[in-house]
């Protein structure tokens, strides 16, 4: 990553930490914080966000994180890899035994949400995030001082939302049919929750749930087989946006800046037992992303919808309340859809090798 690609990302994490937030996050001064999944796109994220808190705030915070193959992590983010508050620690959380005693706080967000690999090795997928969860569960256990374990689940354990549900609050209940191997991944998650349900019965331990949604912004892959990946990706290159799907099709994306801030604040406000729904509030159709990508490049760059009968007469919504959110965290997401766009396209630009040769507005 360039140079100028990292102070895009620092000037992000400097917005979003106003005082306020700041006081949200002061009970993390001083404390060990393990994220496994830890050099993934939340990870990352969660990084960089504690760096800016301890390079421009004091806030002496470090990190440990767990993950499979530290070589890429070093080799996407040498900045962070080489800091001297953060470890990096190789291991599969399947098989994750011990953590360092001083840890007070652990962040679990291992496993791909990539539903090509759910689909290609399911069984795999069931274990990472069943097994896996118990294997933090139990090490967390031995914490002496552990004082909440943030547990990411997902915003798709609530099945399909019906289209006229225009938000899915935490206790909403869809439809999904379990005896399909598409739904792996969703009763991985369901499961999971389950799995920390029973420890803080059996261990009396500290656990809360995230369900994150959508997000859009620097870290995050190109070639996933997301829409606005896809169409980020396309405009990149010129074009055309290809539309796969159902234009009509609503989605909400949260920028990760945003997302950072209100994971380290469940971290340390978030009620054990509680469920938050993470993401943005606010909707947008496909075909509207595909335009307002569109605008914000100087040379222009078809929209194409090339989606076959049976997907064009299929929509979906997946779209989160987070009421329960703000009144828990007293903060909101500062970062709108087009600045996410505007920002995510640029980082890109700066990122990319050879640089991108078409220009954002």
């Amino acid at each position: 990553m360039t140079a100028d690609a990292q102070q895009l990302v620092r000037e992000d994490c400097d917005e979003a930490l106003t005082t306020e937030v700041r006081t949200l996050l002061a009970p993390l001064r001083g404390q060990h914080i393990l994220v496994t999944g830890g050099t993934g796109f939340v990870g990352t994220w969660l990084t960089e966000m504690v760096a800016r808190l301890n390079d421009a705030h004091g806030f002496r915070t470090r990190l440990t994180l767990v993950c499979r193959r530290a070589d890429r992590f070093a080799a996407k983010a040498p900045h962070l890899a080489a800091r001297g508050d953060v470890t990096v620690l190789e291991r599969d959380v399947r098989y994750l035994v011990d953590i360092p005693p001083d840890v007070t706080y652990v962040v679990h967000a291992a496993g791909t949400p990539d539903n090509r690999q759910h689909a290609s090795n399911p069984l795999q997928t069931l274990h990472t995030f069943i097994q896996g969860t118990d294997a933090v569960l139990d090490a967390a256990t031995r914490l002496p001082d552990l004082r909440n374990f943030l547990h990411l689940s997902s915003g798709n354990v609530y099945g399909a939302q019906v289209w006229e549900v225009e938000r899915a609050a935490e206790d909403y209940r869809g439809t999904l049919d379990i005896g399909s191997v598409a739904s792996t991944y969703v009763e991985a998650k369901r499961g999971a929750e389950t799995v920390c349900a029973a420890y803080r019965a059996q261990h009396r331990l500290v656990t809360t749930t995230v369900r994150p949604f959508a997000f859009m912004g620097p870290y995050q892959h190109l070639d996933r087989p997301w829409a606005v990946n896809n169409f980020l990706h396309d405009a990149l290159r010129g074009g055309p946006i290809r539309i796969l799907g159902n234009g009509a099709t609503v989605r909400s994306y949260m920028y990760p800046s945003d997302m950072a801030v209100a994971l380290l604040g469940l971290l340390v406000r978030g009620r054990s037992g509680a469920a938050y729904n993470l993401g943005s509030p606010e909707p947008v159709a496909l075909y509207a992303l595909a335009q307002r990508i569109q605008a914000q490049f100087s040379t222009l760059v078809e929209i194409r919808e090339t989606a076959s009968p049976r997907h064009s007469r299929a929509r979906s919504r997946f779209v989160p309340d987070v009421g329960l959110l703000r009144r828990t965290l007293g903060v909101s997401a500062v970062v709108s859809l087009d600045a996410a766009i505007r920002r995510t396209v640029r980082w890109h630009q700066l990122s990319a090798t050879p640089p991108v040769r078409y220009a954002v507005l």
